[in-house]
């Protein structure tokens, strides 16, 4: 880690976790494996982002630390990285609990509980929708794929569809960052 902490992927500790770390690892991983559209790939600091928002836009009642935990969903990726969905689903099980302990770990960190069930099915909900938009907007997708794979489009305000948009990596960075200290914040 950057941070200069040691962290064990087998039995991470929440003491060797950093929100700088994670910041900056997020913001180097590229979604869709970096093949999208335009100079800049899109990457999963961006989509942390997106998710959050959409969580938000799906159920305004969201407080701080339920929106803390939409953008830090994907926050193991920074140290395993974005291995895609299909080689996921092929490893099992082994990739998925290393990816909980470190969640964990993560969680525990920034003093967040397990979430409940609402909102751990709030986190699918935005996640599924984000990656609709990605995949149309930035992947290439026909939108009958991107339904078949993640279901249906949602209408989604402005604000929300232009963080759809890939930043150059210190934008991703910095505005992940800002997110995640004004939520820590309030």
């Amino acid at each position: 880690m950057l941070s200069g902490r040691r962290l064990d992927l087998l039995d991470p500790a929440s003491r060797d976790i950093e929100i700088a770390d994670i910041a900056h690892g997020l913001a180097r991983v590229a979604r869709w494996n970096g093949q999208t559209r335009g100079p800049h790939v899109f990457s999963v600091a961006q989509h942390s982002l997106l998710v959050e928002a959409v969580g938000r836009h799906v159920a305004p009642a969201c407080t701080d630390p339920d929106g803390l935990e939409l953008l830090l969903h994907d926050a193991p990726e920074y140290v395993v990285g974005d291995i895609i969905s299909p080689l996921k689903a092929a490893i099992g099980d082994a990739y998925r609990g290393v990816e909980l302990r470190l969640l964990d770990a993560i969680r525990g960190r920034f003093g967040l509980p397990a979430p409940a069930p609402a909102l751990a099915r709030l986190v699918k909900q935005a996640d599924r929708i984000a990656a609709h938009l990605e995949a149309i907007r930035l992947a290439g997708f026909a939108p009958e794929e991107a339904q078949r794979y993640f279901g249906p489009a949602a209408d989604l305000p402005d604000r929300v569809l232009a963080l759809a948009e890939p930043w150059p990596t210190a934008e991703a960075e910095t505005r992940f960052r800002a997110r995640f200290d004004a939520l820590r914040s309030s």
